[in-house]
């Protein structure tokens, strides 16, 4: 068999790195369920002609076929593709369930999806989302808008990595402003303007022009409106500086000043109304959210979202809902790209148990069990070679403490200090510091 080579875009950590993955997962979803979130669990597939419905996806999705599947196309079950983020199947899974759930329903799901991207850093075709939504049968408050932040914010504080801060805005103001200088194609607008970034603002004028059909001036309006920021209720003032009318865009900064004024009295800095911030998916409403972590601007976003009222409806039954999510693998990609984080030992192992000779091998066995059995993480030597070797394969694998058997006592020996101490099985505990692996900023002595 030829060396395998890597597949780009679908990463595999280290088992340190997995290791870090699954803390900041524990911490996340601890998160989640501190405001109420129930866990779900959907399929990873989903029928295409759902996936493709909202938003300029086509391009990204995988398809899934069977190796002896029809050669003329995709039809009935093998009509199939991954699912490329949580929200669409989750509102599938309302429709489906709506009958069995208490609204508002209030779920978290972390799993994997894909994306058929270009590849590269931060950027994944395979990788995981954690998500939160609140969805609700016909009407659902705009408090709900505001309360999203404060769960992100207090998940990502939980986390050894650098500050974020989350960047709102709601669609009503472009969609009603857009209005008011007379654009009829605000979603070709709004998806102009989502460009920003990439293609600078005469890239934006130009695809106004050509896909909005936007004059000089109503760009000019366009990008006025897209300069404005702020980290308090004074966007709303800049808004209507600019003296456009609408009642849509009324409605949207009423919406997105409690958002803003909600976020700080909870947490000062974290929300700035930055009404750049489009969203490319067609099936937001509402307010939208994008998330930037101090020093790695320039990545863009690793965590976003927002508020949508059409993707979940049956007949004349609609499920408005709104959410977030956050990109574990994205977030975690950057960071291990930069060495920012450690752990303090690459294994979850806490004691090494000693073998004098293997036909005593039983009893090392015993204290593993007693010790495990009082939550202490704990392997047995591999062989009977002697004690230093086995000291060595502990120092190598990161395990802080070898345990000796003795007819005459056990002894545990912090191998990092040198001390050792009588220990009885049924009793000992190690530091708090020591029972599991420590997470933190790289260069905190975790």
């Amino acid at each position: 068999m030829s060396k395998p080579t890597p597949i780009s875009g679908f990463p595999e950590w280290t088992p340190a790195q997995r290791m870090i993955e699954q803390f900041v997962l524990d911490r996340i979803r601890a998160t989640f369920e501190l405001y109420g979130f129930a866990p779900l669990e959907t399929r990873s597939v989903e029928p295409l002609d759902q996936l493709l419905r909202k938003g300029e996806t086509s391009k990204e999705v995988y398809l899934l076929r069977r190796l002896q599947a029809d050669t003329d196309g995709p039809a009935g079950d093998d009509a199939l593709g991954l699912h490329f983020d949580l929200t669409v199947p989750f509102a599938r899974y309302v429709l489906e369930n709506a009958g069995k759930l208490q609204f508002p329903f209030r779920r978290y799901q972390i799993q994997k999806v894909w994306r058929g991207e270009r590849p590269q850093e931060g950027r994944y075709r395979e990788f995981l989302q954690a998500d939160i939504d609140i969805v609700d049968r016909d009407t659902l408050p705009a408090h709900y808008e505001a309360e999203m932040p404060l769960v992100i914010g207090d998940a990502l504080r939980s986390l050894p990595i650098p500050p974020v801060r989350i960047q709102v805005n709601n669609r009503k103001i472009c969609e009603g402003f857009y209005r008011g200088v007379g654009l009829t194609d605000t979603e070709a607008a709004l998806r102009a303007v989502d460009k920003l970034d990439k293609i600078g603002p005469a890239g934006v004028t130009e695809l106004l022009a050509s896909t909005a059909g936007a004059s000089e001036a109503q760009a000019k309006a366009v990008l006025s409106l897209a300069e404005i920021s702020a980290p308090d209720a004074s966007f709303a003032d800049a808004v209507r500086g600019l003296g456009v009318s609408d009642p849509l865009l009324d409605e949207g900064v009423a919406e997105l000043t409690a958002v803003v004024e909600t976020a700080a009295a909870h947490a000062p800095g974290l929300c700035v109304a930055d009404l750049r911030i489009a969203r490319g998916l067609d099936y937001y409403t509402g307010t939208v959210y994008e998330t930037q972590m101090i020093g790695y601007e320039r990545f863009g976003s690793i965590c976003s979202g927002g508020r949508y009222d059409n993707l979940a409806s049956s007949g004349n039954v609609r499920f408005p809902g709104v959410g977030i999510s956050i990109g574990v693998t994205r977030l975690l990609g950057l960071l291990f790209g930069a060495e920012a984080l450690s752990v303090s030992r690459s294994v979850p192992t806490c004691v090494l148990v000693a073998v004098t000779v293997e036909e005593d091998r039983a009893a090392s066995d015993a204290v593993a069990a007693a010790l495990r059995s009082r939550g202490v993480p704990t392997e047995v030597s591999p062989s009977a070679a002697k004690f230093g070797k086995q000291i060595r394969y502990a120092e190598r694998r990161g395990i802080p403490y070898v345990w000796f058997p003795g007819a005459d006592g056990d002894e545990v020996k912090d191998i990092r200090s040198g001390e050792q101490v009588p220990a009885a099985a049924g009793e000992w505990t190690p530091p708090r510091a020591d029972l599991k692996p420590l997470v933190g900023p790289a260069g905190t002595g975790v």
